[in-house]
């Protein structure tokens, strides 16, 4: 069984618990999920099954769409509702209008430093390990884009203040992170309450699957109609088509001149990556543009 299968991680759940749930549904090792989730966080989790497991990193590197609630009024360690409270404000006076002006600084590429508590590693070591031994280190900025982000809807006048927002943003954003940054540009102390991965490398709610469907799927025999193609996480890429006489040689470990592909990559650079496919539409991998040598050069072969 090879593909992409678009599960909706419910939460409570690590991203190893959901890859552990599906090997046994599905009695199948092979299988990869395509970007962690915290467990109290929900939504779009792909997993690879299969020969699918070598595109897990092209999907990796594409954008990912949030739906994030922020809460003002309240710091945490964890910059997350999980946390222990280390600041905050009783009097919260922020409008609608406010909300709107400083998501509107967020957009384009910005500067995060990356929680304590958070997988990324420092001398080998995690920072949530380092973290839960009571320990703070020096975490260096990291640039992130922040493609768009948008006001959903606003409850600033609870007691608890919150608005929720939708954002589009690249690998390694750490969402939790850009609510208190926003929070500091509003004046107040702030945490995420709520977390929602709406798109993760092109792929949607739509497509997704929960683990109860899954599973009755997969008994019934009808999990493989529901997979997405390899193909679809490297659907960003250019697309060449070759005849399929040097389609067979591709396969073969053959180099295929760039001038087979009959003027398709005139526009293209060297280095690329593109999607190579035959003329019935078959995927045959992951190529890249060599304009020294003037051939396609493999980089992940499917036959």
């Amino acid at each position: 069984m090879d593909g992409i299968l678009a599960v909706w991680k419910p939460e409570g759940w690590t991203s190893h618990d959901v890859v552990a749930k599906v090997r046994r549904l599905l009695k199948m090792k092979r299988i990869g999920h395509a970007g962690t989730l915290d467990p109290m966080v929900t939504g779009v989790l792909p997993l690879c099954l299969g020969r699918a497991t070598r595109v897990v990193e092209y999907l990796q590197e594409r954008p990912k769409a949030y739906q994030a609630t922020i809460r003002l009024g309240i710091a945490t360690d964890t910059e997350d509702m999980t946390g222990e409270i280390i600041e905050r404000a009783d009097q919260i006076d922020i409008t609608k209008e406010q909300a709107v002006d400083v998501l509107n600084r967020f957009t384009g590429t910005i500067e995060q430093i990356p929680p304590m508590f958070s997988a990324l590693k420092v001398n080998g070591k995690r920072l949530y390990e380092i973290a839960r031994e009571g320990k703070t280190v020096e975490r260096k900025p990291r640039a992130v884009h922040i493609y768009n982000i948008e006001l959903l809807h606003t409850n600033l006048d609870s007691s608890e203040p919150e608005f929720t927002f939708s954002v589009e943003c690249s690998k390694g954003t750490y969402i939790r992170t850009l609510c208190v940054d926003i929070g500091r540009a509003l004046g107040v102390p702030a945490s995420m309450a709520h977390l929602t991965r709406t798109m993760s490398g092109g792929i949607t709610e739509q497509s997704c699957l929960t683990l109860e469907e899954i599973e009755q799927l997969s008994e019934a025999g009808g999990i493989e109609e529901r997979l997405l193609s390899s193909d679809s996480a490297v659907a960003h890429m250019e697309k060449v088509v070759l005849d399929d006489p040097f389609a067979a040689r591709v396969l073969n470990g053959q180099r295929i001149k760039l001038h087979h592909a009959d003027g398709q990559i005139e526009n293209m650079h060297d280095g690329q990556l593109i999607r190579l496919y035959n003329k019935s539409m078959v995927f045959l991998g992951v190529f890249q543009i060599d304009t020294v040598k003037s051939i396609f050069k493999p980089i992940k072969v499917f036959s």
